[in-house]
């Protein structure tokens, strides 16, 4: 099978020839580990482990024109700025990835400056779509490959939300100015269908990405209930127009305990969802059982790998037969910390292809 196939026969619960492969991406933090550890740095894991090929088509989802960053106070160690999506925020001078900013400010706080925002928002300004968009047309109309719709952390709802108007602002207008979050994520439908609107006409496309971040260690950070009143139409809204362009695989990314949203999700015409945290009590085995037909990727707990190869081959043995009958890619639980020794993820890899040769593909 090509990898196209076999993508869309493993999503879509048909025969396949076997599990599909690919990995989260490491941190920096972590590839400078192994660096140290004796990768040589021109190693391609994507080569080595020969990953199944994937493209997607990255349309700017995000505001424009951007704000103008702006550096308030700088002590040489921690700055005060106001960034490019107009966030006011400390930020470490010499920043890393197991580093965050300190939100102070975001530029949405109420109608007003609501109204100044949408004005951000365009669907037909034609820099959303990348210079190269002709050429990647052509080169994609005979591709053997998935090809995803993607648009980043800017595509989904609650996402966008809580980015124009910070998480506690966010959460309490949701209470304060129900009407408010309902024009909020209204726009991000209307929007979120229009700009993909000229590519989906010209494109044949595999799957599409959602991104929320909507949840914590135990709890969603909005209520079913919310999730039912506000977000759940504009799903619908957005995946009746995915399904009417042939656009079969819709997913959405969300770290943290999604397993209440999971129903939500389904009925709103999301298939696929991932990473499924570990550390959040997510189990993917036990979901298999409660949404037979739920795509899935993740899973593996990440934890493991930084123990030892005993570790390795018991989060295998839980996990890896689910591959057998389909609509599921194992994958760690998020992206490669840093406290992973390099032969821990090559023997992780190693045994994560003898898995997938051993087991093939019997879903149907």
């Amino acid at each position: 099978m090509t990898d196209r196939e076999r993508f869309l026969a493993v999503f879509q619960f048909r025969p396949f020839d076997r599990c599909p492969m690919w990995e989260m991406g490491p941190w920096q933090a972590t590839l400078d580990r192994w660096r140290a550890e004796g990768w040589d740095g021109e190693e391609k894991f994507n080569v080595t482990y020969r990953y199944d090929h994937r493209e997607h088509l990255a349309l700017d989802r995000a505001m424009l024109p951007r704000f103008e960053r702006r550096v308030l106070e700088d002590d040489g160690e921690v700055r005060l700025v106001v960034d490019e999506r107009g966030v006011t925020c400390r930020e470490l001078v010499q920043r890393t990835e197991t580093s965050m900013p300190n939100w102070i400010e975001f530029p949405v706080k109420d109608r007003a400056t609501w109204e100044e925002m949408k004005r951000r928002y365009d669907p037909r300004d034609p820099q959303r779509y990348p210079a190269d968009y002709e050429d990647l047309k052509r080169r994609w109309a005979a591709r053997d490959y998935p090809l995803q719709m993607y648009g980043g952390r800017d595509t989904g709802f609650f996402g966008p939300v809580r980015g124009w108007m910070g998480a506690e602002r966010a959460m309490l207008t949701f209470y304060d100015d129900p009407g408010l979050i309902h024009e909020m994520m209204e726009l991000i439908a209307d929007f979120t269908i229009e700009v993909m609107r000229k590519a989906c006409a010209e494109i044949e496309f595999d799957s599409f990405f959602f991104w929320e971040d909507m949840a914590f260690k135990t709890a969603s950070l909005i209520s079913p209930a919310m999730f039912r009143e506000f977000m759940l139409p504009r799903y619908q809204k957005v995946t009746a127009f995915l399904r009417s362009r042939g656009i079969p695989i819709i997913m959405v990314d969300s770290d943290g305990y999604v397993d209440e949203l999971l129903p939500l999700w389904i009925e709103g015409g999301v298939n696929m969802v991932y990473p499924f945290e570990v550390a959040a009590g997510e189990d993917v085995v036990a979901l298999r059982q409660r949404f037979p037909r739920l795509g899935m990727n993740g899973g593996i707990d990440k934890r493991a790998l930084a123990k030892d190869r005993a570790a390795i081959d018991a989060e295998l043995a839980r996990v890896m037969p689910l591959i057998e009958t389909g609509g599921y890619v194992p994958t760690v639980d998020h992206g490669l910390p840093p406290d992973i020794p390099l032969d821990n993820f090559r023997y992780y890899m190693e045994r994560k292809w003898e898995w997938i040769e051993r087991i093939g593909g019997e879903a149907g």
